[in-house]
């Protein structure tokens, strides 16, 4: 596959074309950002910590029935995936009280959300991603009734697959957000589940071993994540 030019360059991931159209590269920055990108830092070793990680989880997922848009990891940095039409949704299921939740509503952190919660929301940075429902969704053209109902059985297919993988490894899937797009038609898993996208929680302690370290300075960001791909048997030499 010939790597061609840069399509688009995100917060932490670069896409590349190649020389079928069907096919793009994602490449791996060590960029990380938080608070709508407000606060902003370079991490070393960062990108092929969540591209090796990215590409462990969407193996489990595909074994597991998930349509994702993950072909293959091509080096530490680089992974081959679909070229899809995204749709601008984040579809975010929450296990346990945490994060915009708890500030939103006034909860108390670490509670269990029995059953997990789904919600919604825009993928967009100046509106600092709002939370939105199916009507807004359907009415703005975001995704359709039926593409709105397969985002949400597939998002909570992989928190089924998740929680039990992460639990075998002494963890706890607070919450995570997904990302669907459009391949031939159909809705596909897209962009990469790694911990800048979910909360992982230690599930003795309860310490935290997702972004929340960069968020609120707690140090020890990549050290978690790897610790994290250690207990789950991924090797990031």
């Amino acid at each position: 596959m010939e790597k061609r030019e840069e399509l688009y360059s995100g917060k932490a991931k670069s896409v590349f074309k190649t020389d079928d159209p069907d096919y793009l590269i994602l490449h791996f920055r060590d960029d990380t950002s938080a608070f709508d990108g407000k606060k902003k830092e370079q991490l070393e070793r960062k990108g092929k910590v969540n591209n090796i990680f990215n590409a462990f989880i969407m193996e489990k997922l595909k074994a597991a029935g998930i349509p994702t848009h993950f072909e293959q990891r091509l080096n530490d940095r680089e992974s081959l995936v679909k070229c899809m039409q995204m749709m601008p949704v984040e579809c975010v299921v929450r296990n346990i009280s945490a994060g915009s939740l708890v500030r939103r509503l006034g909860v108390e952190e670490g509670l269990e959300l029995n059953p997990p919660t789904f919600e919604l929301f825009l993928k967009n940075d100046a509106q600092g991603d709002p939370m939105i429902n199916e009507s807004l969704c359907i009415t703005f053209g975001w995704a359709t009734e039926t593409q709105l109902q397969q985002m949400k059985a597939l998002t909570y297919q992989v928190n089924a697959i998740l929680k039990q993988l992460f639990e075998e490894a002494g963890l706890l899937l607070v919450d995570y957000k997904l990302e669907f797009g459009l391949f031939h038609g159909q809705v596909t898993l897209g962009d990469e589940f790694s911990p800048d996208g979910c909360r992982l929680w230690d599930k003795a302690t309860r310490e935290k071993l997702d972004k929340d370290r960069f968020r609120q300075g707690l140090g020890g960001v990549v050290e978690a994540y790897e610790e994290v791909g250690r207990r789950l048997g991924i090797n990031f030499d």
